[in-house]
C-alpha cells in the first residue's frame, strides 16, 4: 500500500510541475505582450471547455479541461484581410479560405481603441521578445531547478571508498564462474581487499579520486607496485599486480562505445577487480550553466534524429522489440518513470528527491529546445516569420524599394495545420508506446 501511495505521489508531484512549467511559460509570453502594449484577451491553461476563468481588466484568465498546453490569446496576431481591412477578397481557393478565416478571427476583438494595440503592428524585436518569452522562461525554470539539483544535493561521484570486490578473473563478455572458490581470483581478492575498504595510495601517489587512480591501475598492468588501504581506522599496506585484461571503452557520456556490427569496443588494460562506492557531492554554481549546456545539447540530438527516433518507437510498440531509454517519451512515461522513482524505498528519500528535481528540469530544458524549432505552430515558428519580416523590410530600406509591411504569417496556417497533426499524431504514438512498451531505465 505504501509503495502504491509513493508512486501515485511522484507521478503527482510531476503532474504538478509540468502544469506549473506551462504556466509560467505562458507568463513569459503575457508579460512582455503587456508591457508592449498589446491587448491580451485571453490567459489560459489547457485547451477545450472552460472550467473556470476570472477576469481581471482587460484579460480572462482561465483552466480549460484538458491540460495539454496553453495559450495567450493577443488582438490582431494577423494583418487585417487585404480588400479593406475587413472585407474577404473575392478568391475561394482552400488555403485563401484559411487565411482569411484567421485574419478575421484575429480581428474579431479589435476596437478602434486598439489600433496601436495589436500584436502585427509591433516592430520586429519586440514580437521576437514575447514570442521567446515562453521558451526563455521553462530555459529560466530549468536552470532554477538544476541549480538545486546540483548545489543543493548534489551529484553522485565516485569515492575511493570500495563497494565491491570481484572474487573471479572473467574476460570481458563471459558468464561469472558459478563456483566462486574455484576460480583465478582476481589481484584484489587475491591481496585481501573487502568492500568498505578506502584506498590511501596506489604504487606510492596518494589517491584522492577514482578516475585517476582507474587510470593509473589500467597503465600498471603486470607491475608489482605498494598499495596503503584503510581498514577501521587503520592503514594497510600490500603489494598487488594489476592484470592485463580486455575492458570496454567509455565515451565521454558514460556509455561504452560499439562498432558497426553492435559488438562492444575494447582494449587491453590494467585490471584489478574493484568497485568504487558513490557519494552525493555538491558541485559549485559554475557548474550549473555547463550542465544546463550539456542537457540541452543530449536533447537537441534527440530532437534533430526525432524522426528516426520515433520509427524506432512505433517498431517497439507494435513488435517483441525493446525501447530505446535514450528515444523521447510522452508526459505519461514522464509520469511513469516519476512514480517509479518515488516509490524506490530502498533508495534514501533525498535521492528520490534529487531524481524527480531532476526530472522536471530535463522536462523545461526539452519544452525550451522543442519549442525553438521554426515551425508553426512552436514559438519558434513565429520567431522566424518576424525574422523573415524584419529581413525583407531591410533588404527593401537598402534598395530603396517601398516597405513590404508585416508579413502575413497567416499564409502558413495551412502548413501550421499540417504540422499540428503531425504533433498530435506524435504524441498520441508516445503515449501509446509508454502505455503499452514503456521505456525501462531501471532493469
Amino acid at each position: 500500500m505504501v509503495t502504491v501511495l509513493l508512486f501515485i505521489g511522484g507521478v503527482v508531484f510531476v503532474a504538478i510541475g509540468i502544469a506549473l512549467s506551462i504556466a509560467l511559460h505562458e507568463v513569459g509570453h503575457l508579460l512582455p505582450a503587456k508591457l508592449f502594449k498589446v491587448r491580451v484577451t485571453r490567459y489560459m491553461i489547457g485547451f477545450g471547455p472552460t472550467l473556470w476563468s476570472k477576469k481581471k481588466g482587460e484579460t480572462e484568465y482561465g483552466i480549460k479541461a484538458i491540460p495539454a498546453g496553453g495559450y495567450v490569446a493577443m488582438v490582431g496576431m494577423y494583418p487585417p484581410n487585404p480588400a479593406d481591412g475587413s472585407v474577404r477578397p473575392s478568391s475561394t481557393g482552400m488555403f485563401q479560405t484559411i487565411a482569411t478565416e484567421a485574419r478575421s478571427a484575429a480581428h474579431e476583438e479589435v476596437g478602434p481603441e486598439d489600433a496601436n494595440r495589436v500584436f502585427y503592428k509591433l516592430p520586429v524585436w519586440k514580437k521576437i521578445i514575447i514570442m521567446l518569452g515562453g521558451p526563455f522562461m521553462n530555459l529560466l525554470i530549468g536552470v532554477v531547478l538544476m541549480g538545486v539539483l546540483l548545489m543543493g544535493f548534489g551529484t553522485a561521484q565516485a569515492t575511493t571508498t570500495l563497494a565491491d570486490v570481484n572474487a573471479c578473473q572473467v574476460a570481458f563478455g563471459e558468464p561469472t564462474p558459478t563456483d566462486l572458490n574455484n576460480c583465478t581470483k582476481t589481484p584484489a581478492a587475491a591481496a585481501g581487499l573487502r568492500p568498505g575498504d578506502t584506498i590511501k595510495s596506489f604504487d606510492g601517489k596518494d589517491v584522492t579520486n577514482w578516475t585517476a587512480f582507474t587510470d593509473d591501475v589500467r597503465a600498471s598492468a603486470g607491475k608489482t607496485v605498494p598499495l596503503v588501504y584503510v581498514r577501521g581506522g587503520e592503514p594497510i599496506t600490500t603489494n598487488i599486480t594489476p592484470v592485463l585484461t580486455a575492458r570496454p571503452v567509455i565515451d565521454a557520456n558514460g556509455v561504452a562505445k560499439v562498432d558497426a556490427d553492435g559488438k562492444a569496443v575494447t582494449v587491453q588494460v590494467g585490471f584489478l577487480g574493484v568497485g568504487p562506492s558513490a557519494a552525493m557531492v555538491r558541485q559549485p554554481a559554475s557548474a550549473v550553466l555547463p550542465a544546463v549546456g550539456n542537457n540541452i545539447v543530449q536533447i537537441g540530438g534527440v530532437v534533430f534524429q526525432l524522426p528516426q527516433k520515433l520509427v524506432g518507437v512505433a517498431q517497439a510498440a507494435f513488435s517483441s522489440e525493446p525501447r530505446d531509454p535514450n528515444g523521447p517519451i510522452s508526459v505519461v512515461g514522464v509520469g511513469r518513470v516519476a512514480g517509479e522513482v518515488a516509490a524506490m524505498e530502498e533508495i534514501p528519500l533525498s535521492s528520490r528527491a534529487a531524481t524527480l528535481i531532476g526530472l522536471l528540469a530535463g522536462v523545461n530544458l526539452a519544452l525550451f529546445v522543442f519549442n525553438l524549432i521554426p515551425l508553426l505552430p512552436l514559438d519558434g515558428g513565429h520567431v522566424a516569420g518576424a525574422l523573415y519580416e524584419g529581413a525583407r523590410r531591410t533588404v527593401a530600406k537598402v534598395f530603396k524599394r517601398k516597405d513590404p509591411g508585416p508579413f502575413d504569417i497567416a499564409k502558413l496556417l495551412p502548413v501550421t495545420y499540417v504540422a499540428a497533426v503531425v504533433l498530435m499524431a506524435m504524441g498520441a504514438l508516445l503515449i501509446y508506446a509508454d502505455i503499452v512498451k514503456p521505456v525501462n531505465l531501471f532493469g
